[in-house]
């Protein structure tokens, strides 16, 4: 369970990290982080990370794409996650 957890934790600061660090990069003009790579990380787990930074740092927070599947993303890793412990 503490590997689990220990995963969630660190897929989650990855997951603010990323759009964190996209975020600056756009203002910067510099190379940016695909869109695919992004809702990679919060379906791998880093779904409430992901969510968090896009509301912190207002990235991705217009688009449609980012707006359904990041939180699809993180209901279905709590549903994951509630299931598991309840075993």
């Amino acid at each position: 369970m503490r590997i689990i957890l220990g995963y969630y934790l660190l897929l989650t600061l990855i997951g603010f990290v990323s759009m964190w660090q996209d975020k600056r990069r756009a203002r910067q003009h510099a190379y940016r982080t695909p869109e695919a790579t992004l809702l990679t990380i919060a379906f791998l787990g880093g779904a409430l990370g992901s969510w968090i930074g896009m509301y912190t740092v207002r990235h991705k927070t217009r688009k449609a794409k980012f707006q359904w599947l990041v939180p699809i993303a993180a209901i279905l890793h709590l549903a994951f996650w509630f299931v598991y412990t309840s075993q």
